[in-house]
Parts: structure tokens; sequence; C-alpha cells
């Protein structure tokens, strides 16, 4: 029989539930046809993306990142013709 303290170390492994309420039906079956293509389910596939989702950084002001990725662009290569 399981003890208490195991079964929310069970639960914790587990992860939380997660239900998205009001997406429509055609969505739903485009998602499960990506999964299906790849060999996977849906449930596989959408913990995939929210885990890839959530590890992209968030960008609160386009202007300021294109500002950001511009300063880290060598000069050469951001001039036409720069590349040497």
């Amino acid at each position: 029989m399981e003890t208490a303290t195991e079964a929310a170390t069970a639960t914790n492994k587990r992860g939380t539930t997660l239900t998205i309420r009001g997406l429509d039906a055609a969505i739903i079956e485009r998602l499960k046809i990506h999964a299906r293509a790849r060999g996977r389910s849906l449930e596989a596939d959408l913990r995939d993306l929210l885990i890839y989702a959530s590890g992209q950084p968030l960008v609160l002001d386009p202007l300021e990142e294109a500002d950001r990725i511009a300063a880290m662009t060598p000069r050469s290569a951001a001039q036409p013709g720069g590349n040497t």
C-alpha cells in the first residue's frame, strides 16, 4: 500500500495538469495530425512544445531586442560587401 508521502512524491514527479479550454476543434485536429505524422501522441508533442517555449527568452520590446542582436553582429557582416 502506498503511503501519503509516496503518493505526493509520485504526483510531483508526474508534474501538474494543465487544461486549455476553448480551443477550436480544427486546431486540435491539426495538432493531432502533426503529432501523428511524427509518430507521437498529442500529449507528448504538446509537452515538448511547452518545454521548448518556456526556455525561450521573453521579448517584451521587439525593437530593443533587434538593437541587442544588431550590437552582437560584427560590423563587416552588417555592411553590404563587407565579407572579406
